[in-house]
C-alpha cells in the first residue's frame, strides 16, 4: 500500500510549509492526484488520519482533487478526457492522441490559522 508512503509525504510537506508561518495552526491540506497514480483515495485518507492521530496535527483535514485523464489530438490539437479507455477524439475521430494530464500528484494548498496574541491580561501603558 502505497498511500502510506504518500500520507506521509504530504504531512512532511505540511511540516514544512507550516514552519514558515510560525504560531499557525495547519488546519486544512488539498492535494490534486491524477487517475493514473492509481491511488485509492479512501485508503489514503484512512492511512493520513492515522498517522496524525494523537498529533499537534490531529485537526488537519484532508480534501483530495482528482484530476482525470486528458488527452489532446495530434491531428487537430483537441483536449479531451479519456473515459473508459476511450482515446478516439470527440472532435475529428481521430485515435492518435497524446496524454498531457492525469499524472499529477502534488500539494494544491495548506489553510492555516493564524492566532492573534491576546491583549487579556496585558498591562496597559497609559
Amino acid at each position: 500500500m502505497h498511500e502510506m508512503g504518500i500520507a506521509n509525504s504530504i504531512l512532511e510537506a505540511v511540516k514544512t510549509e507550516a514552519a514558515r508561518y510560525p504560531g499557525a495552526q495547519p488546519r486544512k491540506v488539498g492535494v490534486r492526484i491524477g487517475a493514473l497514480q492509481a491511488i485509492d483515495q479512501e485508503s489514503l485518507r484512512f492511512c493520513f488520519e492515522a498517522i496524525v492521530r494523537e498529533t499537534e496535527l490531529e485537526a488537519l483535514q484532508l480534501e483530495i482533487e482528482l484530476c482525470p485523464r486528458r488527452h489532446r489530438c495530434l491531428p487537430c490539437g483537441r483536449e479531451f478526457i479519456v473515459h473508459d479507455y476511450e482515446f478516439q477524439c470527440p472532435q475529428c475521430g481521430e485515435v492518435r492522441s497524446e496524454c498531457i494530464g492525469g499524472d499529477e500528484l502534488a500539494l494544491a494548498y495548506l489553510e492555516v490559522e493564524e492566532y492573534e496574541p491576546s491583549a487579556a491580561g496585558a498591562e496597559s501603558t497609559q
